[in-house]
């Protein structure tokens, strides 16, 4: 059920953009859209989790200027925005309070030492802000269908090869592994006592 919630307003906007070949429609349903994500996540008593946050005030605060002024260029800013921002996060959280945010999120696990939280730190970073870097590309050099398309379809694939990249950085460093897994590092200690 999470995973529905977490692409029904996304998917609210493509569908109804398709439908009526209106962004500006398609907009007011996206920010009904996250509205209504966020009231779920709150009514089903889940955890709200900050990029939930951000994409929610993003998405009322570039959907809500697209829709005062007429102008679709700030809905399609809005995923560059966000994962610029989302890049910024990680490398600020890592210069100024020395804290790997992904460590934080994939730290229970997977344990591993500073230099590879580090590099996925970094990698992530520079995965967002080419994200963000793409998106601006498709929407400045494409039609609106095709930036549609590419904000459903698109931004999903780069975030799932960011994935892929990542188990691919860790198999060649030799991170996966059963001395890296929590679990598995507790019931081998667990099984010689």
């Amino acid at each position: 059920m999470q995973q529905l919630l977490d692409y029904i307003a996304i998917l609210a906007f493509v569908v109804i953009y398709f439908l009526t070949s209106d962004i500006f429609i398609a907009t007011a349903v996206l920010m009904v859209g996250v509205t209504v994500q966020l009231g779920a996540y709150w009514l089903l008593k889940k955890p709200i989790g900050n990029e939930l946050k951000l994409t929610f005030w993003a998405s009322i605060v570039f959907g809500g200027m697209t829709l005062i002024f007429r102008d679709e260029t700030f809905i399609q800013w809005k995923p560059t925005i966000v994962n610029w921002l989302l890049a910024l996060v990680l490398i600020g959280a890592h210069l100024i309070t020395r804290t790997f945010l992904i460590q934080k999120m994939l730290g229970a696990v997977m344990v591993l030492p500073d230099n590879a939280w580090r590099a996925l730190t970094y990698g992530w970073a520079a995965g967002f802000t080419i994200i963000g870097a793409v998106n601006l590309w498709v929407a400045y050099n494409f039609s609106m269908d095709t930036w549609v398309t590419f904000k459903f379809i698109g931004l999903l694939g780069l975030s799932l090869l960011m994935i892929v990249l990542t188990f691919v950085y860790l198999f060649a460093k030799g991170y996966l592994n059963e001395e890296n897994l929590p679990d598995a590092k507790a019931d081998a200690e667990g099984g010689q006592s």
